[in-house]
């Protein structure tokens, strides 16, 4: 079960654990989505169009930042949407981590109900922001 609403005080932020991206997380995204874009599938084309090797998927990143976030015990048993932006490639051998930081609360109309706006940033180890929402 996630946090209760009591618990999503503005300003207050956590940390993730951390998750390296791999090698195989990649090739498995690429064949569960269908998504063979050869920035992420061929080096040299990454290479040659600037990127200085292949990158992982962008929507592969905001789903593990999700799943790092209900791993930190915060998105069990409601119902997310989402606004993101991709600042930086990831490549296999990164290792990022979440920081959440709850923007915003408010108790809705239905009781027993609220409504919590977070601010999501996902860093690489150098502290590079390369996602956010």
């Amino acid at each position: 079960m996630g946090w209760y609403y009591e618990d999503f005080t503005p300003s207050r932020s956590i940390a993730t654990p951390r998750r390296t991206i791999t090698e195989a997380d990649v090739a498995a995204y690429a064949g569960l989505s269908g998504d063979f874009n050869p920035l992420h599938v061929d080096d040299i084309f990454a290479r040659e169009a600037g990127y200085g090797g292949r990158i992982a998927h962008g929507l592969m990143v905001l789903g593990m930042a999700l799943g790092l976030g209900a791993q930190a015990g915060l998105f069990g048993g409601t119902v997310l949407g989402v606004q993101w932006a991709f600042h930086a490639p990831v490549r296999a051998g990164d290792t990022l981590h979440v920081v959440i930081t709850v923007a915003a609360a408010r108790t809705t109309h239905r009781p027993g109900r609220g409504i919590v706006d977070l601010r999501m940033e996902v860093h690489n180890a150098g502290q590079t922001l390369v996602q956010s929402g």
